[in-house]
C-alpha cells in the first residue's frame, strides 16, 4: 500500500517551493471566504521555458490543500489529464489554456468570490475609481462580455485570448467570477486580494444610490502606476500571511 501524499518526503518532491506557495494561497483564500465550496482553481507554472504547471487536485476544499498533492501538469498535452485526482475538465479548459496562450500569465487564479461576482454580473461590470484600491486596476482589466457555459477547451481558450495583452492582469468573467494573472503567487495573490475589496466598495458605494466621486483619468493613471511600482508590496503581504499559517501550525506545508 503506498504511503499518502501528505507523508512523502518533501525532498522527494519537484518544486517545493513553489508548492509551499501556492497551497498557503489555498489555505489563505480559504480564510477569506474567496473560494466557493470544493470547485474554482488556483495554477503556477514551475518552469521558466515550458507550460508545466501545478494546480490543486479535484474536489478537495482549498482549506484542506496540502503542498505535496498538488498536481503537476503540462499545458503542451493534447488531451486532459485522468485519474482519480485529474482536476475537473473546467480546470483543464481554463488554466491549460492560460498558460499555453498567455506565456507571462506564470500564476492564474480563478474564484467565484462574493464581490467580484456580483461586479461581473451588473450589466455594466466596469470597475470605476473611486479609491486606492479602485484605481490600482484602472486600465488594467478586461470584461468577459460573451459567458458560454462552462469553462471547458474552447471557453477557455476564448477566456485566455482576452489576456493576451501583458498589461492586463484581471479577466472580469462575465455572468461567472474572476480570473487573475500574475508573475508569482504572492504577485497574483495580493491583486486577487485587492480586487475582491475593490469590487466590495464598488459595490457598497452603488448601494447607497449616491453619485460616486469618480477620479480624474490623469489621476487614476497616475495611481495605478504608483501603486505597480511600490516596492515588496505584494511579497511582504504574502509573506506575512505565510508566518501565520507557520506560526499557527498549519498543515499546508505537508
Amino acid at each position: 500500500m503506498s504511503a499518502p501524499l501528505h507523508a512523502v518526503s518533501r525532498r522527494n518532491i519537484a518544486h517545493w517551493r513553489e508548492r509551499l506557495d501556492l497551497a498557503a494561497a489555498f489555505r489563505w483564500a480559504a480564510r477569506l471566504n474567496l473560494h466557493e465550496a470544493v470547485s474554482n482553481h488556483f495554477s503556477l507554472v514551475v518552469e521558466d521555458e515550458g507550460p508545466r504547471f501545478l494546480i490543486n487536485p479535484n474536489q478537495v476544499h482549498f482549506s484542506r490543500v496540502r503542498a505535496s498533492g498538488l498536481l503537476l501538469l503540462d499545458a503542451g498535452d493534447s488531451a486532459p489529464p485522468s485519474g482519480p485526482h485529474a482536476p475537473d475538465l473546467t480546470a483543464w479548459g481554463l488554466h491549460a489554456s492560460v498558460h499555453r496562450l498567455c506565456p507571462h500569465a506564470r500564476c492564474a487564479m480563478h474564484v467565484h468570490s462574493i464581490h467580484a461576482t456580483v461586479l461581473a454580473s451588473l450589466a455594466d461590470s466596469s470597475l470605476p475609481p473611486i479609491d486606492f484600491n479602485t484605481a490600482t486596476f484602472y486600465g488594467r482589466y478586461a470584461i468577459d462580455e460573451h459567458f458560454g457555459g462552462l469553462a471547458l477547451e474552447e471557453e477557455g481558450q476564448r477566456c485566455a485570448a482576452l489576456l493576451a495583452d501583458p498589461g492586463v492582469k484581471v479577466l472580469i468573467l462575465g455572468n461567472h467570477g474572476v480570473l487573475v494573472i500574475g508573475e508569482s503567487v504572492a504577485d497574483t495573490f495580493n491583486r486577487l486580494y485587492f480586487f475582491e475589496r475593490a469590487a466590495e466598495t464598488c459595490i457598497r458605494a452603488l448601494q447607497t444610490g449616491r453619485p460616486l466621486r469618480v477620479l480624474s483619468h490623469e489621476v487614476a493613471e497616475r495611481t495605478a502606476r504608483q501603486i505597480e511600482t511600490y516596492p515588496g508590496q505584494a511579497e511582504r503581504h504574502f509573506g506575512e500571511l505565510k508566518a501565520i499559517l507557520d506560526e499557527e501550525g498549519d498543515t499546508y506545508a505537508s
